[in-house]
């Protein structure tokens, strides 16, 4: 059920603020590039950096950059699809938005999509072309959107012992559709985790990534509450939490357009997270 997740991501003040306990693909849509039939080694591999592991190994949490720094702010994308949406997808339901990664192209806008293995099996053709794009990266957001750790809004559980599994199966999905621009981070469905879940995926070497501004672009109908949200909320070092899936964030797009523009006037320079961790 995809509104539970989102409405994690998009309400109140984000599960980055809570405790740790609780904490047949499209065509490519227009204005992308083409696709190529083999890989470009000028966009693979990334060298993306990533944080020490925690105690026994766990897997290391990010949520935000340097607060004292340059005025540097992230904008990360969900691209929410989880297993039984298959038949709603094949009704004709949108979980993704070419319009959106359009328009962060056209405004020159870098940005982490944290990605479902479902929905890189879904649109292979769209997955293929964000990740062979040097503005965007790739990250693993889990195979299908199930929790890795309960209670998390509704959501179903990955089964006990799995979650490494299900890292490692999305980034598989993400190799069969072609994405080479993928980094070592993975965002938690809901953004719920607890010590014993970050030890289980800490084998995967991957940093988890939360963060600090929820964008509220979750079943908003208008575009101005949500840049008004993240407008209100940016700080220098941010990570922001929006939506890649028009369905279920369908004014996503328009507050881009407003939301990067306004950034940029304030002095802020829009990075990647990788750019993030990089800088401290």
């Amino acid at each position: 059920m995809l509104c539970l997740p989102l409405a994690a991501c998009g309400g109140g003040s984000g599960a980055a603020e809570r405790p740790k306990s609780a904490p047949s693909g499209a065509s490519s849509p227009a204005g992308t590039p083409p696709a190529r039939s083999g890989p470009d080694p000028s966009v693979r591999p990334l060298a993306a950096p990533t944080l020490p592991p925690g105690p026994g190994g766990a897997a290391p949490v990010f949520s935000h950059g340097r607060r004292d720094g340059a005025k540097r702010v992230a904008l990360t994308f969900d691209a929410d699809m989880t297993a039984d949406q298959d038949k709603r997808a094949a009704r004709g339901e949108r979980f993704d938005n070419p319009q959106l990664i359009a328009t962060l192209r056209r405004l020159k806008a870098p940005a982490t999509v944290f990605m479902t293995g479902k929905w890189a099996e879904q649109y292979p053709d769209q997955a293929r072309s964000i990740g062979r794009d040097p503005l965007f990266e790739v990250a693993n957001h889990s195979y299908s959107h199930h929790a890795f750790s309960t209670p998390c809004y509704g959501l179903p559980a990955v089964a006990p012992g799995s979650a490494r599994q299900d890292v490692q199966r999305a980034s598989a999905a993400f190799e069969k559709a072609g994405v080479e621009r993928t980094v070592p981070y993975f965002r938690f469905p809901g953004g719920c985790y607890d010590d014993a879940v970050l030890r289980e995926i800490g084998p995967a070497k991957v940093t988890a990534v939360q963060w600090d501004v929820v964008s509220g672009d979750a079943f908003a109908k208008k575009s101005g509450p949500v840049a008004d949200q993240v407008l209100a909320q940016v700080k220098p070092g941010s990570v922001v939490v929006m939506h890649c899936t028009h369905s279920a964030a369908p004014a996503t797009e328009e507050a881009i357009r407003r939301i990067v523009p306004e950034l940029r006037a304030r002095g802020y320079e829009l990075v990647r997270v990788s750019d993030l961790i990089a800088g401290g």
